[in-house]
Order: structure tokens, then sequence, then C-alpha cells
């Protein structure tokens, strides 16, 4: 057992929850979103029948081949390649901006804890260092904006996308690089998260500590036994508190 000095957060269901929702309905309203941003900018989109299927059928393709290759993709890459084929012309913030009224849809379902905020700055306050490591083919300009919005970005100054490297968990090299980039090793970080095959596995496996946020990903699995498990992450200062103390323990002993 070694003392924590970094805390690593999944995203999805961990950090943020979104709950059930209609995919196809989400899709329809960042669809018209995007759609209608871009003929404010008089671009030449056509209909939006014919936009929404050309920009659907791309997005699933490359959906699926993530899933294949276990590698994810960058979305507005994505988008600014089709939309070139095209003919539209856009600047990088404007592209952001398209990007970003695809996914607001499901950006305005994500809920977070009660007083979250004042968990991660107790958790920051104690000296620890926050990071985020999250699968996603959703570009960073579009989640570091719903970080800003929920208050919750400047407590991250590291955060590490899937679909900026050529992996996704479970790949334990994922969690190396990430260790790299907080700047502590692997036995000095906790990594919390919702899923035990995607988060707590493959960072125990890579040395960390790993506390589950229990899900419903979870429902009849055993947790491993070396995981911590807590139910909210308001849990974590004093679990922290708790392994650090242990840890001292041990040294003096």
């Amino acid at each position: 057992m070694a003392e924590i000095k970094a805390v690593l957060f999944d995203l999805g269901e961990t950090l943020l929850s979104f709950g059930t929702f209609s995919k196809t309905r989400l899709i329809l309203q960042g669809a018209r979103s995007s759609y209608d941003y871009l003929k404010e900018q008089e671009q030449p989109v056509g209909s939006f029948t014919g936009y929404f299927l050309r920009y659907l059928v791309r997005l699933r393709i490359r959906y699926f081949l993530a899933e294949f290759r276990g590698k994810d993709f960058d979305s507005l890459a994505l988008l600014q390649r089709i939309g070139r084929r095209e003919g539209l012309d856009l600047p990088r913030e404007q592209w952001e901006e398209v990007i970003w009224r695809w996914y607001e849809p499901l950006s305005v379902l994500a809920e977070t804890e009660p007083d979250l905020p004042g968990t991660l700055a107790c958790l920051r306050q104690s000296g620890l260092k926050l990071g985020i490591v999250s699968n996603t083919f959703v570009n960073r300009a579009s989640l570091d904006r719903q970080l800003a919005g929920l208050g919750l970005l400047d407590f991250f100054p590291m955060r590490l996308y899937s679909y900026e490297l050529a992996m996704r968990k479970p790949d334990l090299r994922l969690f190396r690089i990430a260790a790299e980039r907080i700047g502590e090793a692997p036995p000095h970080i906790l990594f919390v998260g919702d899923r035990i095959d995607m988060d707590i596995r493959p960072a125990l496996d890579c040395g960390m500590a790993a506390a589950l946020k229990d899900a419903r990903t979870n429902r009849g699995k055993p947790t491993p036994a070396a995981a911590h498990r807590i139910q909210l992450l308001s849990e974590l200062p004093a679990l922290i508190e708790h392994i650090n103390s242990s840890a001292t323990q041990l040294t003096r002993a």
C-alpha cells in the first residue's frame, strides 16, 4: 500500500451521469442544430435530409470501425473532412461550434453529484493532483466546453481522451501514459471509474489503486478484491485519508 498523490477519473457515469436517453432523438436534435448553424454561415449544406443522412452514415461507419479496431476517432476531424469535400469553408472555431451543436443535446443531460466542485476542491487542497482518462470520440473542444460550463474544468489540468491516441481503455498503455502525464508512479495513483472491465481491472494491473463507483454496468459482476467501492465521489476524501494513514503506519512499522 502506497500513499495516494494523484486521482484519475473516468468521465461518463463517474464524474458525469447521463442516465437513459433516446439516441435517435439526440442525434436528430444535434443534426438539426448543426445544420441550422451551417445555414446561418451560408454554407452549401443542401437539404436537411441529405445533410443528416450523409453525416450519420459516415459517423456510424467510423464508430463501427473504432469498436472493431479498439481505436477511437476524432469526430471533429471527421466532420471537417466530410465538410471540406462538400465545399464547406469554415475557420477552426466555427468547426468547433459545429461539433458542439452535434454534442450539445447529450451534454445538457449530464448530471453531477451535489457539490462535486466542493469534493474536488477538498482533494486538490489536500495536495492531490487530479486528472481525467476517458474513452471517447467526442472532441476535446466540446468536452472541455462542457466541463467549463459545469465549473469542473480547472480542477483537471491533465485530461487524456482516447481518440488522441491509438489506443483506448482497457489497454494498459493508456494507464501508463496517464501516469506519466500526471507525474506520479502508478502505486501513488487512485483510479476512479464505474466499470470493472474498462477501469478497475486495468488500473490494478497497471499497479494503481482503484475505486469502483457503483453503477448499473456492474450488477452481478464480482469486484476485484483489491478494489475499493464507493457510492458517491464525496466519499473519496475520507477514503484517501484512510489509505494514506495506513500507508504511513506501514512505513513506520
